[in-house]
């Protein structure tokens, strides 16, 4: 296998171009002959020039040759290049090789050509805020847990990049400067006419903001494209072009419309590769040599060197500069660790009682820059036969992974820990001075190991030594890939014949010297540094990571002036060493016989070692000395390089395809340079070991010889269990694979070429996406060379993947520089995707940047991944820069439905009240019934007689009382008062107005008598009133415009209002907003004199028009309904008879009065039925939240009406105050029924929480209830006094995307409870309909609601008559089954089910469910979606959610989640709400936009106009925090 820096960028290769063979040919015989680096460069760039022709035709030559590095100090330039420089400490060049960096600019070079433009996502200004960042961190650790293999890549490669400056490859020229778009939104946020300063959910003031051009007559769908001219639109099309894009792989033609919808599942590429080879052999490792003098146990080594060698050194420890700061000898070791153990054993308890006994677990709290202590600790404990568990010195309370730690002190049940006394003080406190508990531990007591505290034993007293067993000697932890934190036990054995294996590997000699980097607590650095080295009688030099960062030369020196034979590095080390060497002439490696490498298992570490020798080899370092290795905590070293002898050929290196590797087996990489690694080699099995590969799933079976797999060992020395998890241990420790039982050895990916093992990856880092296995050191190694010196700070990456939507997707994190612009990041981004894309053929699910040095690190600095990956899962990663690109990854999404045609012959479905063999779906309310008495008759014709007879016959019954926020009557209406008010003002209209009759007069008056007063004025004139909610006078530019649309579309002759209004309507703020000349007549009917009109008005027939009906529907369709005089008195006597209305009775009301059903109660049903009506404004319910209930308990009430807003603010405001309440002796046992008044599906989620908390205050459970509604008949349903509870169903939310109803059981996944929406009231009949086929449908069927009722509405006001579309809502007949009765379509899905229930007259009680408005409901992918349950996911997704809204923009979903929370939270929102809505509803997020509370415009139900907030969003009007826009 050969290696070199050939993988050149995508190759065009025209007849006239040399062949790719030949060129790999000449570059072969380049390497073999003897050359230099400048001759090889010149070579190379010659051989490679007609390859690298760019889209232009212009020759782009390899950056070698093109222009000098950036280097950090002009004395060198001349040494360029050859010698690497020190970056200035700007990040740390991990991961780097030459190779790589070419191969990933030739596959950016590749994207260039396409010229793809992504969206830059929006931000506010105030989110650019990063949190400080400590100007001189040293060079800190990357990417990954420890495995910080740092590796250079050499200087010249600065330019490469570029060489590919393409800001236009990425932003449209609109985009280029983040200036113009800040400055832009941030003038837009100043004209906002969004609703945010109207109306929040439960703050601000409920007026209805409507920006809406004028639409008379039915709903219809808004149309498909506004043209709007602004950023986001701009955006959303540069967002549908890149979706453009083919995706990989594409979607195959899958799904079929049946009950269970499956996840898409890609068909077998019949081209992927295969393993071939014959099955592995088992490799064995030579066997352990047998030497006489190799003591019993490791304990005898320590006894013999501290009595035969005492004065021999043992550790020497360096301080902070690199000097060294004590030297502990074998005879201070052993009588140390003598004193130790006695005291452990017999002076830890009071009166000397025994507290620890052999067996027990002791944790080990050491700092990294004590090893003496440590050692002298670890063989005390040894000799006390206590099994010692080393951990890290716990920091705060916040550790990253401090839970996962507890978890493995439970699980080895320790409760004692030993430390230094330094140690100790620094560890955190409480006030009280005792340690504080740390987050999962357990509690612990704390034993100081300085000599000083220790007692001196008797000479009697000898540690008990016996010969080494199977029992266990010490647990080294290891932390999975899921974060849990396991102790691996070694036992006494195990551990001896680990070290005999090392120094027979190793080819240790007695006395050597050895320098040690590693963390001596676990993996290389205990069994190098403190096991083998005593057994060995070494000398260690321990070199602590604090060192390192100070000095980076400090390991290198140590090996100079010691002369020492071994050395114990990572990567990283030999990286920072070679970035320092400038600083040091004169120092020589030449006594080193080994240099261990411990991470030389990662496949990036070749070039590191690579480029150390490069630069030491002048210094003395033989190539033959650098001896990679390969371990794992279970199996210990797996694989150890032997020093070569001098002047042998180094061993060959392996250049496989990394598409190869995705889906297992091995391929030598020969045509697609881009995608090729370099492996070198990790040496043989280590002695008296046994090793064979099998594959990483399902049970172990021995793969190929050409295949991956996974190593497994069986070996005396390796670990023996997970301590205290059997479980685990199990399919860990004792693997059966052809009749071996091997404990494995957790490495993840192995090669096998003759008996040298090569290993490419590690369990740990494996990401298995799509069937295909990826590497996450690999793709860290790809983000790292799109050049990354503006945006990562220190090359700090993380990869890992989460599971969404039934596959795993890959996520980057980065920390970003300080100095980073948004310009570049967004770049840097971009060209990862491409990168990665073009390099792995892997799609990245989210990449993401968060402030420098925010990332939770691990104790040596590098980057916690499991902490890193939950703290994205769970939005506290806290980005500053965030792309999500699911359009590109999931494509496992069902194939998109297919409507079928509906074409249903009559004759063969329905027979007499069955649909298909199901009965027909409909229901009725009871009957109205006859009204007998001929005084009654004469008293429910008319409204207006009502009211006349009513002031006759009980003039001074009190029918309304007008509550303020103190709960105070400001003032009430008897019969008679309300009888001559409404007199005065007939006589005004006439008068004043000189209107006729017919004529319609809008009512604007704040809630409260007068407007009902005002209303029967009109009656008694003969005019028809509209009421209207009058303007906010804080925010008329967004209020005053829809009274003025209602004034014009209404054609009204006149206005009754109230003085200030009519100051409003006049004043200079109103004119800036509409044009107040234009008014009609305004009366103000606050001083009227005592007059009457000359004769009350008497309709001719009871089908003239009573009133209007304006309403705004959440679409944001404006609709006048008109409502007869038959109508009114039918609703009425509909809605006495459901509640039980008369004289004597009392209800409270607290709703708007302006439209709907709050209309009817608050004006029409008193005059009606005579009960009194308590009226409670809900807008005095901000300044007093407990007003309503209070009230309710004051009065006694029995029955009372509300709007969901109100008992929002209720659940929300004082929720948490039901015992202050209850202590001021609230009460509200009274409430017989709670009906809640809407024109939507019931908010169940609601409903039962205020039932939940105020059901200490007495509320029964079964009070609360709703009703339903809608524009052609203002009330279908209303749970009366009598009759059964309201019932709850759960259906399937995947059966309803296909207009299905499929009923499952409570808790089922996907399920979404429907509560009833009341029952029916008298006189009306529900019929569910086919939408479609308008024929009808069977029991449990979804489909639209038609209703047939006396009191429906007579038609749309319409002015130029839209008679066709009357008909076709008011006046509309089955296409077969009853072809004969008149039905009007409520425009509401829903579904009828026959219930256990009985009702009154003993029949089984018929069920209404509404689903949702057709209008609102979104078709994506030929499924139908309701806004609210996707709503719903959004808001459960982050506690900082306080709202959401979605609509469609073209075929993207658009979500607006409003941010509670502060705005660094803003970002975290992006990948939990694009997770949930894929896991929920299987639908890819488009944009995410976040905004302030409030934002979200809501009508005065309480409904989101979710239209006017997609106008606002592409008119730029919502000043967004934030807004993503998803690839």
């Amino acid at each position: 296998q050969i290696t070199s820096p050939v993988h050149s960028s995508s190759v065009n290769s025209p007849s006239n171009l040399p062949h790719p063979h030949t060129v790999f040919i000449y570059l072969c015989i380049l390497l073999l002959c003897d050359i230099t680096q400048k001759g090889y460069e010149k070579k190379k760039t010659k051989l490679l020039l007609p390859f690298f022709i760019n889209a232009s035709g212009s020759t782009h030559v390899s950056a070698h040759t093109q222009a000098p590095p950036p280097s950090s100090s002009s004395r060198y330039r001349d040494r360029r290049s050859r010698r690497p420089h020190r970056s200035g400490g700007t990040r740390d060049d991990r991961y780097r090789s030459d190779i790589h960096t070419e191969t990933v600019q030739a596959a950016l070079a590749k994207h260039k050509e396409e010229k793809m433009a992504l969206p830059m996502p929006t931000k506010r200004r105030s989110t650019y805020v990063q949190s400080p960042v400590m100007n001189c961190t040293p060079p800190d650790s990357s990417s990954g847990s420890e495995n910080e293999s740092a590796l250079l890549r050499q200087s010249s490669v600065g330019a490469d990049l570029e060489a590919l400056d393409t800001p236009s490859l990425l932003q449209p020229p609109s985009l280029q400067s983040p200036d113009s778009w800040i400055n832009h939104s941030v003038q837009g946020s100043s004209t906002s006419s969004s609703a945010s300063s109207t109306l929040s959910h439960g703050e601000g003031k409920p007026q209805e903001s409507v920006c809406v051009t004028v639409f008379v007559g039915p709903p219809t769908p808004h149309p498909p494209g506004v043209p709007v001219n602004s950023r986001v639109s701009t955006k959303i099309q540069q967002l549908l072009n890149t979706l453009k894009r083919p995706k990989r792989p594409p979607l195959s033609e899958f799904f079929m419309d049946d009950q269970e919808e499956i996840v898409e599942v890609p068909q077998p590429d019949p081209n992927t590769p295969r393993p071939e080879g014959r099955p592995i052999i088992p490799v064995k490792g030579e066997p352990l040599g047998v030497v006489s003098n190799w003591p019993p146990a490791l304990q005898a080594a320590l006894v013999r060197w501290g009595a035969t060698q005492g004065k021999s050194p043992a550790l020497t420890a360096l301080d902070i500069t690199g000097k060294p700061l004590y030297t502990l000898t074998y005879g201070k070791l052993w009588s140390r660790s003598v004193k130790l153990a006695y005291t452990l054993l017999n002076k830890l308890g009071p009166k000397n009682e025994q507290v620890l006994k052999p067996g027990d677990r002791v944790a080990l709290v050491y700092p990294n820059s004590d090893p003496g202590m440590f050692l002298v600790a670890f063989y005390g404990c040894l000799l006390a036969e206590v099994i010692p568990v080393p951990i890290e010195v716990p920091l705060s309370r916040k550790d990253a992974g401090s839970s996962q730690v507890g978890f493995l002190l439970g699980s080895c049940s320790v409760s004692l820990a030993l430390t230094s006394e330094i140690c100790l003080k620094g560890l955190p406190k409480m006030p009280t001075g005792e340690i504080l508990q740390f987050k999962g531990w357990p509690r612990l007591k704390w034993v100081v190991t300085d000599s000083k505290y220790l007692t001196k034993p008797g000479k009697d007293w000898q540690p008990h030594i016996p010969t080494a067993n199977t029992d266990p000697a010490y647990i080294e932890y290891k932390a999975s890939k899921e974060g849990t934190v396991m102790g691996v036990a070694v036992s006494k054995v195990a551990m001896l014949t680990h070290c005999q294996a090392l120094t027979q590997a190793c080819n240790y000699c007695e006395g050597e010297t050895l320098v040690n980097v590693l963390d001596f607590k676990k993996d290389m650095g205990l069994w190098h540094g403190v096991l083998t080295s005593v057994m060995n009688r070494i000398h260690t030099i321990s070199v602590p990571y604090a060192v390192m960062k100070a000095c980076p030369l400090s390991w290198v020196q140590r090996v100079h002036i010691h002369k020492a034979r071994v050395a114990l590095v990572k990567c990283r080390d030999l990286h920072w060493a070679m970035m320092a060497h400038r600083e040091q002439r004169d120092t020589s490696l030449e006594s080193l016989h080994m240099l261990i490498v411990a991470d030389g298992a990662n496949p990036w570490s070749v070039s590191s070692c690579d480029a150390f020798l490069n630069v030491f080899q002048i210094h003395g370092l033989k190539p033959e000395v650098i001896c990679p290795c390969a371990t794992s905590p279970e199996a210990m070293t797996v694989a150890i390089r032997r020093p070569g002898v001098p002047g042998t050929p180094l061993p060959a290196r392996a250049i496989l395809s990394m598409g190869g590797l995705s889906h297992g087996v091995i391929r030598v990489n020969a045509e697609d340079k881009n995608s090729a690694l370099t492996v070198q080699d990790v040496g043989h099995v280590i002695p008296g070991a046994l090793m064979c590969i099998v594959k990483p799933e399902g049970p172990p079976q021995l793969c190929k010889t050409d295949e991956i797999g996974e190593i497994v060992v069986n070996s005396r020395a390796g670990g023996n269990m997970y301590y205290g998890l059997p479980g685990v241990t199990k399919n860990t420790f004792e693997v059966q694979t052809h009749n071996h039982s091997i404990p494995p050895y957790v490495l993840q990916h192995i090669l096998h070429l003759g008996s040298l093992i090569f290993v490419v990856g590690k369990n740990e880092g494996l990401l298995m996406v799509s069937g295909r296995r990826h590497n996450a050191d690999d793709l860290v190694a790809t983000a790292l060379a799109v050049e990354p010196v503006k945006t990562v700070y220190r090359g700090r990456i993380a990869v890992f993947s989460v599971t969404v939507f039934y596959d795993e997707r890959i996520v980057v994190v980065a920390e970003q520089r300080p100095d980073a612009s948004e310009e570049d990041s967004f770049q840097w981004m971009s060209r990862v995707l491409q990168a990665i894309d073009s390099i792995h053929q892997v799609g990245l699910y989210s990449l993401a940047l968060v402030p420098a040095n925010t990332l939770p690190k691990t104790h040596l600095g590098g980057i916690h991944i499991f902490e890193t990956k939950q703290n994205f899962l769970d939005g506290n990663l806290h980005p500053c820069n965030i792309l999500m690109c699911p359009h590109t990854c999931v494509t496992n999404l069902p194939k998109p439905r297919q409507k079928q045609p509906v074409g249903v012959g009559p004759a063969s479905i329905m027979v007499g009240n069955l649909v298909a063999g199901k009965r027909i779906a409909q229901a009725a309310g009871r009957d109205l019934g006859m009204i007998e008495d001929q005084d009654l008759v004469r008293k429910h014709q008319f409204l207006s007689e009502a009211l006349q007879w009513r002031a006759q016959t009980d003039p001074d019954h009190c029918l309304y009382v007008l509550l303020n926020a103190k709960g105070l009557v400001v003032s009430t209406a008897t019969c008679v008062q309300l009888h001559k008010r409404a007199e005065k003002i007939a006589a005004a209209l006439t008068e004043k107005g000189s209107v006729n009759t017919g004529n319609n007069v809008v009512l604007l008056y704040p809630p409260g008598i007068d407007l009902i007063a005002s209303f029967y004025g009109c009656l008694y004139a003969g005019c028809v009133p509209v009421t209207v909610r009058p303007p906010h006078p804080q925010n008329l530019a967004a209020t005053l415009p829809t009274v003025r649309m209602i004034i014009d579309v209404s054609k009204a002759a006149c206005i009754l209002t109230t003085q200030n209004l009519m100051r409003i309507l006049r004043s200079k703020e109103a004119a800036a907003t509409v044009n107040i000349k234009t008014w009609p007549t305004i009366i103000d009917t606050d001083d009227l004199p005592r007059r009457r009109p000359p004769m009350i008005y008497k309709p001719p027939t009871a089908e003239m028009i009573a009133y209007l009906d304006f309403s705004v529907s959440t679409t944001g369709m404006l609709t006048g309904v008109k409502i007869s005089h038959a109508a009114v008195s039918a609703l009425c006597r509909s809605i006495k008879l459901q509640c039980e209305l008369y004289s004597s009775r009392q209800i409270a009301i607290c709703l708007d009065p302006y439209c709907g059903l709050g209309f009817v109660l608050w004006c029409l049903a008193s005059v009606y039925s005579g009960h009194q009506s308590i009226l409670i404004p809900p807008l005095e319910l901000e300044s007093c939240l407990p007003l309503w209930l209070s009230t309710l308990s004051q009065y006694r009430i029995r029955d009372t009406f509300c709007s969901y807003s109100v008992m929002e603010l209720c659940t929300k405001g004082i929720g948490t105050q039901t015992e202050i309440l209850k202590a001021r002796g609230l009460n509200l046992s009274c409430v017989r029924s709670c009906v809640v008044i809407a024109e939507e599906r019931p908010r169940l989620a609601l409903t039962m929480s205020f039932s939940k908390l105020f059901k200490d205050l007495g509320l029964s459970p079964r009070a609360v209830s709703t009703a339903f509604g809608s524009r052609v008949n203002l009330a279908i349903c209303m749970q009366g006094t009598t009759g059964p509870d309201t019932s709850t169903v759960y259906v399937d939310m995947k059966s309803l995307r296909h207009d299905r109803v499929r009923l499952v059981e409570r808790g089922a996944p996907q399920s979404l409870p429907l509560m009833e929406s009341g029952k029916i009231l008298p006189g009306v009949r529900v019929i569910i309909v086919n939408p479609e086929t308008r024929g009808p449908l069977g029991d449990s069927h979804l489909g639209e609601i038609w209703i047939n009722s006396p009191h429906s509405a007579s038609g749309y006001y319409a002015i130029y008559g839209e008679e066709s579309l009357q008909a076709d809502h008011f006046n509309t007949k089955l296409s077969f089954g009853d072809p004969t009765t008149l039905w009007a379509r409520t425009g509401y899905l829903g579904f009828v089910k026959r219930t256990e229930l009985l009702d009154a007259a003993g029949d089984r009680h018929d069920a209404l469910f509404v689903v949702g408005s057709l209008d609102e409901t979104l078709e994506l992918r030929g499924l139908r979606y309701h806004p609210i349950d996707i709503e719903t996911s959004v808001s459960r997704a982050h506690r900082s959610i306080a709202e959401s809204a979605v609509f469609t923009w073209t075929n993207l979903l658009v979500v607006v989640a409003e941010l509670s929370g502060s705005e660094q939270d803003a970002l975290d929102l992006v990948p939990l709400v694009t997770n949930v809505v894929l896991e929920e509803h299987h639908l890819i997020v488009g944009v995410v936009v976040i905004v302030d509370p409030g934002v979200i415009p809501i009508n005065s139900r309480g409904e989101k106009q979710r239209m006017h907030l997609r106008d606002s969003f592409l008119a730029d009007q919502l000043d967004p925090i934030y807004v993503a826009y998803n690839m």
